[in-house]
């Protein structure tokens, strides 16, 4: 069905019951802090056993009690372009997660035709725990926030991810180099945060004027973007086009942040021009 077209009441009723289970999933979280590395992935990536413990959980208790098939970040699942799917990033910044930081999230986001009608990110230690869904205002631990204000980006912190300077690929570690360097003459400061779906979240509740994703993951977005969008903010993929399941990066905002970020982006010039 279409997002628009969504029972409220019924959406109402998803959200609450996937509360319940990332309730229950923050507590192998927490007792699995500094876990070890168990499933090596692309160069230097791994999953934790705790990654794969959380997702089985979650997967489980979200098909048993919604009906609705879930797509994780290591085990696969429903098609992200099915009618309704939930998308579950099991542990948001494992190699903070594995060292010890507490900079690390439980993302799960409500797909609906592709559009993100729910979101809710829990970072269990911290105590945060951030929820949106269409329609309704961003929440914070369960509290109604009111829209984002239109700082400048002068006054404003902008998350950006981590990065090798001499990766190579679809946003060259250079290019990203230049967008920092070029950021960072006019905003307050700029923060490395090492959790894509944390620096979303912190977006919405306001915390961070903007962040921007070179990546291209569904699942460290989805919810994110569901969160800055109840907000009010604005989320766009580099070159400015509306973020969209397939979109290859992101640059999240609060209002007329994310306009004057954008015209920085644009300034440094085209990735392929720094490999």
């Amino acid at each position: 069905m279409a997002p628009n077209t969504m029972d409220p009441s019924r959406l109402e009723s998803l959200v609450a019951t996937a509360a319940e289970i990332l309730d229950a999933a923050a507590v192998p979280f927490v007792a699995g802090h500094r876990a070890d590395s168990a499933v090596r992935k692309k160069g230097n990536d791994f999953a934790t056993e705790v990654d794969l413990a959380i997702e089985r959980q979650v997967v489980r208790a979200l098909t048993e009690a919604t009906g609705i098939g879930v797509h994780g970040e290591e085990f696969g699942g429903e098609p992200i372009d099915s009618p309704l799917v939930w998308v579950l990033d099991p542990i948001d910044g494992t190699f903070n997660y594995a060292a010890g930081s507490p900079m690390a999230a439980i993302l799960l986001a409500l797909l609906s035709d592709g559009e993100p009608v729910a979101g809710l990110t829990w970072l269990p230690f911290m105590g945060q725990r951030y929820s949106a869904l269409a329609g309704q205002p961003f929440r914070d631990n369960g509290i109604a926030q009111p829209p984002l204000a239109s700082p400048g980006l002068a006054d404003s912190i902008v998350g950006i991810q981590t990065f090798n300077i001499e990766s190579r690929g679809r946003f060259p570690g250079r290019y990203r180099a230049a967008i920092l360097a070029n950021l960072s003459k006019e905003c307050s400061r700029l923060r490395m945060h090492g959790a894509t779906g944390v620096d979303l979240a912190y977006v919405a509740a306001g915390i961070l004027g903007g962040a921007i994703s070179f990546g291209h993951h569904i699942w460290d977005h989805a919810a994110g973007v569901a969160l800055v969008r109840a907000a009010g903010g604005i989320v766009t993929d580099l070159t400015g086009a509306p973020w969209t399941p397939t979109s290859k990066s992101a640059l999240a905002a609060a209002p007329g942040v994310h306009e004057r970020m954008l015209e920085i982006v644009k300034s440094t010039g085209n990735p392929e021009d720094y490999l």
